[in-house]
């Protein structure tokens, strides 16, 4: 989900990228994106982005547990940049409706 709206999550599983000082995006795992932005802002994160502060959630996806998190967190670290804006853009991944067959 696009970050811009949103007040409060539930704690889970989510991915999330963050968008640098400097431009660059940083991804990672957390229960919480927003408690974990504030972390990173905080010097509290990776060290990676203590140096290129203030960071700004820019997009998050929940997913249903913490392995399929580190394995979609895996996944986004390794598009190219272009990717993960085309990524940011499209919002994350939806469900298939929910059918009901007879």
């Amino acid at each position: 989900m696009s970050a811009k709206g949103m007040s409060a999550l539930s704690r889970g599983h989510y991915v999330y990228i963050l968008v640098c000082a400097d431009s660059t995006l940083y991804t990672g795992y957390a229960a919480d994106p927003y408690e974990r932005a504030a972390a990173h802002n905080a010097k509290k994160g990776a060290k990676y982005t203590r140096s290129r502060l203030p960071v700004t959630l820019i997009y998050y996806e929940p997913l249903p547990d913490k392995p399929a998190a580190l394995r979609r967190e895996r996944e986004l670290k390794s598009l190219t940049r272009m990717e993960k804006l085309r990524t940011i853009e499209l919002g994350p991944p939806q469900k298939p409706p929910h059918v009901v067959s007879n």
